[in-house]
Protein backbone atom coordinates (compact mmCIF):
# COMPACT_ATOMS: atom_id res chain seq x y z
CA UNK A 1 0.00 0.00 0.00
CA UNK A 2 3.13 2.10 0.88
CA UNK A 3 3.89 1.64 -2.73
CA UNK A 4 1.26 2.78 -4.04
CA UNK A 5 0.86 5.90 -1.90
CA UNK A 6 3.90 6.85 -3.46
CA UNK A 7 2.83 6.41 -6.55
CA UNK A 8 -0.11 8.31 -6.63
CA UNK A 9 1.78 10.92 -4.58
CA UNK A 10 3.98 11.52 -7.92
CA UNK A 11 1.22 11.56 -9.82
CA UNK A 12 -0.61 14.12 -8.33
CA UNK A 13 3.05 16.50 -8.14
CA UNK A 14 3.45 16.23 -11.89
CA UNK A 15 -0.28 16.88 -12.67
CA UNK A 16 0.00 19.98 -10.08
CA UNK A 17 3.41 21.16 -11.78
CA UNK A 18 1.06 20.61 -15.31
CA UNK A 19 -1.26 22.81 -13.97
CA UNK A 20 -4.36 19.90 -13.68
CA UNK A 21 -5.39 20.66 -10.04
CA UNK A 22 -8.25 19.11 -9.84
CA UNK A 23 -6.76 15.72 -11.25
CA UNK A 24 -3.47 16.91 -8.51
CA UNK A 25 -5.56 17.40 -5.39
CA UNK A 26 -7.63 14.01 -6.05
CA UNK A 27 -4.11 11.94 -6.84
CA UNK A 28 -2.78 13.27 -3.50
CA UNK A 29 -5.95 12.54 -1.56
CA UNK A 30 -6.31 9.05 -2.51
CA UNK A 31 -2.06 8.65 -1.84
CA UNK A 32 -2.55 10.17 2.22
CA UNK A 33 -5.68 7.50 2.00
CA UNK A 34 -3.22 4.93 1.30
CA UNK A 35 -0.31 6.20 3.25
CA UNK A 36 -2.33 6.13 6.64
CA UNK A 37 -4.48 2.64 5.44
CA UNK A 38 -1.11 1.09 5.28
CA UNK A 39 -0.01 2.08 8.46
CA UNK A 40 -2.90 1.60 10.44
CA UNK A 41 -2.72 -2.15 8.88
CA UNK A 42 0.91 -2.37 9.83
CA UNK A 43 0.20 -1.65 13.34
CA UNK A 44 -2.67 -3.63 13.51
CA UNK A 45 -0.83 -6.58 12.59
CA UNK A 46 2.31 -5.75 14.52
CA UNK A 47 0.33 -5.97 17.44
CA UNK A 48 -1.87 -9.30 16.38
CA UNK A 49 1.53 -10.25 15.89
CA UNK A 50 3.14 -9.97 19.49
CA UNK A 51 0.05 -10.87 21.42
CA UNK A 52 -0.48 -13.61 19.63
CA UNK A 53 2.99 -14.67 19.78
CA UNK A 54 3.27 -14.67 23.75
CA UNK A 55 0.23 -17.01 23.62
CA UNK A 56 1.86 -19.51 21.64
CA UNK A 57 5.26 -19.73 23.12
Amino acid sequence: MIKWAIIFAVIGLIAGALGFAGIGGAAIGIAKFLFWAGIIIAVVLFVLGMTIAKKVT
